[in-house]
């Protein structure tokens, strides 16, 4: 069976997203932000392993959808955290790029299902 390589690195993103949490909780003190960073962040690779059981090709880009806003909205957390000064430009780079690189491939992974959809 070939890898998946989108469960991969989604399921190694939220490993990393926690371990951000925690740092962000236990050295800056930051709960709030980091709560929703975790939310999201983990939520990526749950929708992907959803999207794997999916019941339709349908349902399938439905949850892989929902996988690419959960990404996009992580983005957004990344960066605020790196505005107010959470993460250093360093931490930043490392864990955003991780991100941009899952939301690439899931909108491809989106873009190849509808084409085989509308076929």
């Amino acid at each position: 069976m070939r890898e998946n390589i989108v469960r991969t690195k989604s399921f190694a993103f939220a490993v990393r997203i926690v371990k951000l949490y925690q740092y962000l909780c236990e050295e800056k003190k930051e709960f709030v932000l980091s709560k929703q960073l975790l939310r999201s962040g983990t939520s990526v690779g749950a929708m992907v392993r959803e999207a794997e059981h999916a019941e339709s090709k349908s349902d399938f880009k439905h949850k892989m959808a929902i996988a690419q806003k959960e990404t996009n909205e992580t983005l957004y957390w990344l960066e605020l955290l790196k505005e107010t000064k959470y993460l250093t430009n360093e931490q930043f780079e490392s864990i955003y790029s991780d991100a941009v690189e899952i939301i690439k491939l899931i909108t491809a992974i989106i873009k190849s299902t509808k084409a085989n959809i509308n076929h």
